[in-house]
Protein backbone atom coordinates (compact mmCIF):
# COMPACT_ATOMS: atom_id res chain seq x y z
CA UNK A 1 0.00 0.00 0.00
CA UNK A 2 1.40 3.40 -0.98
CA UNK A 3 2.24 5.70 1.92
CA UNK A 4 0.32 8.98 1.81
CA UNK A 5 2.59 11.93 1.08
CA UNK A 6 1.28 13.71 4.18
CA UNK A 7 2.51 10.81 6.32
CA UNK A 8 5.90 10.80 4.64
CA UNK A 9 6.28 14.52 5.33
CA UNK A 10 5.19 13.93 8.94
CA UNK A 11 8.05 11.47 9.41
CA UNK A 12 10.40 14.33 8.54
CA UNK A 13 8.75 17.00 10.68
CA UNK A 14 7.78 15.02 13.79
CA UNK A 15 11.30 14.05 14.95
CA UNK A 16 12.47 17.66 14.75
CA UNK A 17 9.59 18.81 16.92
CA UNK A 18 10.11 15.89 19.31
CA UNK A 19 13.41 17.19 20.67
CA UNK A 20 11.26 19.25 23.07
CA UNK A 21 10.06 15.99 24.66
CA UNK A 22 13.12 13.76 24.63
CA UNK A 23 16.15 16.02 24.88
CA UNK A 24 17.97 15.59 28.19
CA UNK A 25 18.08 19.36 28.96
CA UNK A 26 14.28 19.81 28.76
CA UNK A 27 13.59 19.19 32.44
CA UNK A 28 16.40 21.54 33.47
CA UNK A 29 15.07 24.23 31.12
CA UNK A 30 11.71 24.06 32.88
CA UNK A 31 13.18 24.00 36.37
CA UNK A 32 15.29 27.03 35.47
CA UNK A 33 12.13 29.12 35.02
CA UNK A 34 10.47 27.80 38.16
CA UNK A 35 8.60 24.72 36.92
CA UNK A 36 8.48 21.52 38.94
CA UNK A 37 9.99 18.52 37.20
CA UNK A 38 9.67 16.96 33.78
CA UNK A 39 5.91 16.54 33.46
CA UNK A 40 5.01 20.01 34.63
CA UNK A 41 7.57 21.28 32.12
CA UNK A 42 6.04 19.12 29.38
CA UNK A 43 2.51 20.38 29.94
CA UNK A 44 3.53 24.00 30.43
CA UNK A 45 5.82 24.08 27.38
CA UNK A 46 3.30 22.45 25.06
CA UNK A 47 0.27 24.35 26.36
CA UNK A 48 1.98 27.74 26.55
CA UNK A 49 0.77 28.97 23.12
CA UNK A 50 -2.80 28.66 24.45
CA UNK A 51 -2.07 30.92 27.41
CA UNK A 52 -2.53 30.13 31.11
CA UNK A 53 -5.10 27.41 30.44
CA UNK A 54 -6.55 24.99 32.96
CA UNK A 55 -6.14 21.23 33.02
CA UNK A 56 -9.47 20.70 31.25
CA UNK A 57 -8.33 22.52 28.14
CA UNK A 58 -5.20 20.38 27.96
CA UNK A 59 -7.10 17.14 28.52
CA UNK A 60 -9.36 18.07 25.61
CA UNK A 61 -6.70 19.24 23.18
CA UNK A 62 -3.82 16.88 23.93
CA UNK A 63 -6.12 13.82 24.10
CA UNK A 64 -5.10 10.61 25.84
CA UNK A 65 -3.62 11.95 29.08
CA UNK A 66 -5.33 11.05 32.34
CA UNK A 67 -7.04 14.13 33.79
CA UNK A 68 -5.37 13.58 37.17
CA UNK A 69 -1.95 13.56 35.53
CA UNK A 70 -2.64 16.88 33.84
CA UNK A 71 -4.19 18.28 37.01
CA UNK A 72 -0.95 17.75 38.92
CA UNK A 73 0.77 20.14 36.50
CA UNK A 74 -1.86 22.73 35.65
CA UNK A 75 -2.82 25.34 36.65
CA UNK A 76 -0.05 25.17 39.29
CA UNK A 77 2.58 25.71 36.56
CA UNK A 78 1.25 29.23 35.96
CA UNK A 79 1.87 30.17 39.60
CA UNK A 80 5.53 29.27 39.10
CA UNK A 81 6.16 30.63 35.63
CA UNK A 82 4.30 32.33 32.79
CA UNK A 83 3.28 31.08 29.34
CA UNK A 84 5.67 33.61 27.80
CA UNK A 85 8.59 32.30 29.84
CA UNK A 86 7.67 28.77 28.78
CA UNK A 87 7.54 29.81 25.12
CA UNK A 88 10.96 31.41 25.32
CA UNK A 89 12.49 28.50 27.22
CA UNK A 90 11.11 25.79 24.94
CA UNK A 91 12.29 27.58 21.82
CA UNK A 92 15.75 28.18 23.22
CA UNK A 93 16.31 24.62 24.42
CA UNK A 94 14.82 23.03 21.26
CA UNK A 95 16.99 25.23 19.05
CA UNK A 96 20.05 24.27 21.05
CA UNK A 97 19.22 20.58 20.77
CA UNK A 98 18.79 20.81 17.01
CA UNK A 99 22.08 22.68 16.63
CA UNK A 100 23.74 20.04 18.80
CA UNK A 101 22.40 17.40 16.43
CA UNK A 102 24.02 19.17 13.49
CA UNK A 103 21.36 21.59 12.27
CA UNK A 104 22.92 24.13 9.95
CA UNK A 105 21.65 27.51 8.86
CA UNK A 106 21.51 26.73 5.14
CA UNK A 107 19.30 23.62 5.21
CA UNK A 108 17.12 25.03 7.97
CA UNK A 109 16.64 28.28 6.05
CA UNK A 110 15.52 26.28 3.01
CA UNK A 111 13.13 24.30 5.17
CA UNK A 112 11.71 27.54 6.54
CA UNK A 113 11.32 28.89 2.99
CA UNK A 114 9.38 25.80 1.93
CA UNK A 115 7.19 25.52 5.04
CA UNK A 116 6.26 29.15 5.68
CA UNK A 117 3.70 29.28 2.84
CA UNK A 118 2.20 26.04 4.16
CA UNK A 119 1.75 27.60 7.58
CA UNK A 120 0.13 30.71 6.14
CA UNK A 121 -2.29 28.72 4.00
CA UNK A 122 -3.20 26.07 6.59
CA UNK A 123 -6.82 25.85 7.71
CA UNK A 124 -7.17 26.53 11.47
CA UNK A 125 -10.79 25.37 11.71
CA UNK A 126 -11.17 23.22 14.84
CA UNK A 127 -7.40 23.17 15.35
CA UNK A 128 -6.76 25.02 18.60
CA UNK A 129 -3.17 23.92 19.19
CA UNK A 130 -2.20 24.67 15.61
CA UNK A 131 -3.86 28.07 15.60
CA UNK A 132 -2.18 29.10 18.84
CA UNK A 133 1.24 28.01 17.59
CA UNK A 134 0.74 29.57 14.17
CA UNK A 135 0.24 32.98 15.75
CA UNK A 136 3.71 32.94 17.33
CA UNK A 137 6.32 35.05 15.54
CA UNK A 138 9.03 33.21 13.62
CA UNK A 139 12.56 33.83 14.78
CA UNK A 140 15.15 35.27 12.44
CA UNK A 141 17.34 32.33 13.48
CA UNK A 142 16.58 29.70 10.80
CA UNK A 143 17.04 26.79 13.21
CA UNK A 144 14.60 28.29 15.71
CA UNK A 145 12.18 29.18 12.93
CA UNK A 146 12.30 25.63 11.56
CA UNK A 147 11.54 24.18 14.97
CA UNK A 148 8.54 26.48 15.38
CA UNK A 149 7.22 25.63 11.91
CA UNK A 150 7.56 21.89 12.48
CA UNK A 151 5.80 22.35 15.83
CA UNK A 152 2.89 24.28 14.33
CA UNK A 153 2.38 21.78 11.51
CA UNK A 154 2.79 18.84 13.84
CA UNK A 155 0.02 20.24 16.04
CA UNK A 156 -2.08 20.82 12.90
CA UNK A 157 -1.85 17.12 12.14
CA UNK A 158 -2.48 16.24 15.78
CA UNK A 159 -5.61 18.36 15.96
CA UNK A 160 -6.87 16.62 12.84
CA UNK A 161 -6.08 13.24 14.37
CA UNK A 162 -8.12 14.04 17.47
CA UNK A 163 -11.04 15.04 15.24
CA UNK A 164 -10.71 11.71 13.39
CA UNK A 165 -10.78 9.79 16.67
CA UNK A 166 -13.96 11.55 17.75
CA UNK A 167 -15.57 11.01 14.35
CA UNK A 168 -14.83 7.28 14.61
CA UNK A 169 -16.15 6.93 18.15
CA UNK A 170 -12.86 6.61 20.04
CA UNK A 171 -11.84 8.35 23.23
CA UNK A 172 -8.26 9.46 23.78
CA UNK A 173 -7.66 6.59 26.21
CA UNK A 174 -9.15 4.03 23.81
CA UNK A 175 -6.94 5.36 21.04
CA UNK A 176 -3.90 4.53 23.17
CA UNK A 177 -5.04 0.92 23.52
CA UNK A 178 -5.57 0.78 19.75
CA UNK A 179 -2.00 2.01 19.22
CA UNK A 180 -0.69 -0.71 21.51
CA UNK A 181 -2.83 -3.35 19.80
CA UNK A 182 -1.44 -2.20 16.45
CA UNK A 183 2.04 -3.01 17.73
CA UNK A 184 3.36 0.54 17.73
CA UNK A 185 4.11 0.90 21.46
CA UNK A 186 4.28 -1.58 24.38
CA UNK A 187 1.39 -1.25 26.81
CA UNK A 188 3.75 -0.65 29.73
CA UNK A 189 5.29 2.36 27.98
CA UNK A 190 2.02 3.88 26.81
CA UNK A 191 0.05 3.40 30.00
CA UNK A 192 2.64 4.88 32.32
CA UNK A 193 3.48 7.76 29.97
CA UNK A 194 -0.16 8.84 29.88
CA UNK A 195 -1.03 8.26 33.54
CA UNK A 196 -3.63 5.47 33.39
CA UNK A 197 -3.87 2.86 36.14
CA UNK A 198 -3.84 -0.84 35.32
CA UNK A 199 -7.57 -1.05 36.11
CA UNK A 200 -8.46 1.95 33.95
CA UNK A 201 -6.40 0.55 31.10
CA UNK A 202 -8.13 -2.80 31.47
CA UNK A 203 -11.57 -1.12 31.49
CA UNK A 204 -10.79 0.69 28.22
CA UNK A 205 -9.55 -2.54 26.69
CA UNK A 206 -12.77 -4.27 27.76
CA UNK A 207 -14.84 -1.61 26.01
CA UNK A 208 -12.89 -2.06 22.80
CA UNK A 209 -13.13 -5.83 23.08
CA UNK A 210 -16.91 -5.56 23.48
CA UNK A 211 -17.00 -3.58 20.23
CA UNK A 212 -15.05 -6.34 18.49
CA UNK A 213 -12.02 -4.12 17.86
CA UNK A 214 -9.33 -5.91 19.91
CA UNK A 215 -8.66 -9.32 21.35
CA UNK A 216 -6.24 -10.73 23.90
CA UNK A 217 -5.14 -9.49 27.29
CA UNK A 218 -5.10 -5.75 28.12
CA UNK A 219 -1.31 -5.86 28.49
CA UNK A 220 -0.82 -7.47 25.08
CA UNK A 221 -3.89 -6.82 22.91
CA UNK A 222 -4.06 -7.27 19.17
CA UNK A 223 -6.39 -5.78 16.61
CA UNK A 224 -9.22 -7.79 15.15
CA UNK A 225 -10.01 -7.43 11.46
CA UNK A 226 -12.59 -4.82 12.39
CA UNK A 227 -10.14 -3.04 14.67
CA UNK A 228 -7.49 -2.93 11.96
CA UNK A 229 -10.00 -1.51 9.50
CA UNK A 230 -11.07 1.17 11.99
CA UNK A 231 -7.47 2.07 12.75
CA UNK A 232 -6.73 2.39 9.04
CA UNK A 233 -9.75 4.66 8.56
CA UNK A 234 -8.61 6.91 11.40
CA UNK A 235 -5.09 7.14 10.00
CA UNK A 236 -6.39 7.77 6.48
CA UNK A 237 -8.63 10.55 7.78
CA UNK A 238 -5.66 12.03 9.63
CA UNK A 239 -3.50 11.97 6.50
CA UNK A 240 -6.24 13.46 4.34
CA UNK A 241 -6.93 16.26 6.82
CA UNK A 242 -3.23 17.08 7.12
CA UNK A 243 -2.88 17.16 3.34
CA UNK A 244 -6.07 18.98 2.39
CA UNK A 245 -5.85 21.36 5.34
CA UNK A 246 -2.22 22.38 4.88
CA UNK A 247 0.41 20.29 3.12
CA UNK A 248 -1.20 20.29 -0.32
CA UNK A 249 0.32 23.76 -0.67
CA UNK A 250 3.57 21.93 -1.37
CA UNK A 251 4.13 20.68 -4.90
CA UNK A 252 5.48 17.18 -5.44
CA UNK A 253 8.91 18.65 -6.17
CA UNK A 254 8.82 20.89 -3.09
CA UNK A 255 7.76 17.97 -0.90
CA UNK A 256 10.61 15.85 -2.21
CA UNK A 257 13.10 18.67 -1.70
CA UNK A 258 11.89 19.30 1.85
CA UNK A 259 12.33 15.66 2.85
CA UNK A 260 15.72 15.48 1.11
CA UNK A 261 17.03 18.66 2.74
CA UNK A 262 15.92 17.62 6.22
CA UNK A 263 16.90 13.94 5.96
CA UNK A 264 20.43 14.17 7.46
CA UNK A 265 19.19 16.19 10.45
CA UNK A 266 16.20 13.90 10.98
CA UNK A 267 18.50 10.86 10.95
CA UNK A 268 20.82 12.41 13.51
CA UNK A 269 17.98 13.53 15.77
CA UNK A 270 16.53 10.03 15.73
CA UNK A 271 19.90 8.49 16.45
CA UNK A 272 20.84 10.82 19.29
CA UNK A 273 17.68 12.24 20.86
CA UNK A 274 14.47 10.32 20.12
CA UNK A 275 14.28 6.85 21.70
CA UNK A 276 13.30 4.08 19.26
CA UNK A 277 10.43 3.04 21.57
CA UNK A 278 8.35 6.05 22.58
CA UNK A 279 4.70 6.90 23.32
CA UNK A 280 4.37 8.85 20.07
CA UNK A 281 4.67 5.53 18.27
CA UNK A 282 7.16 6.71 15.66
CA UNK A 283 9.94 4.17 15.24
CA UNK A 284 13.23 4.85 13.55
CA UNK A 285 13.60 4.28 9.82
Amino acid sequence: MAIHLARRIWTSLEPLHDVVYFGAPIKDAGVAIGLRGYWQTYFAFRAAPLGAVTAGTVVATFAGFHPDMVGKALPDAWTRSTPQQSLEARLAVSTGLLRGAGAGNAECARGVELLTPVLRAADPTGRALFAANAELPLSEDPVAALWQLTTSLREHRGDGHVAALVAHGLTGAQALVIQVAAGKVPASVMRSARGWSEQEWSDNADELRARGLIEGEPTSPSLTVGGAELSQRVEASTDDAAWNGALSTLSQDASAELMFVLAPLVKQVQASLVPPINPIGMGHA
